[in-house]
């Protein structure tokens, strides 16, 4: 018994976060989200142009996704 209280008392403690750390923390957490919400904006964005150029709707889009498709096929044949 006296060994395990020996064993308690000489563990090292361990040190209270610097304040500064803390704050980074916190910042890189709002700094995440910001990321994730502008990588969903950008997917829905991309998703709604191929829905539109996969349903004929909008010559703009048709014309713009037509020729980077036959840019890309003509590259790789």
């Amino acid at each position: 018994m006296n060994r395990t209280r020996r064993a308690l008392r000489t563990r090292p403690k361990r040190r209270p976060p610097d304040r500064d750390r803390v704050r980074v923390r916190v910042r890189d957490r709002g700094q995440a989200t910001a990321e994730y919400a502008l990588v969903l904006l950008g997917a829905a964005t991309i998703a709604l142009i191929l829905i539109g150029w996969a349903t004929g709707g909008g010559n703009r889009i048709a014309g713009l996704l037509d020729h980077v498709l036959d840019t890309v096929t003509g590259h790789v044949k």
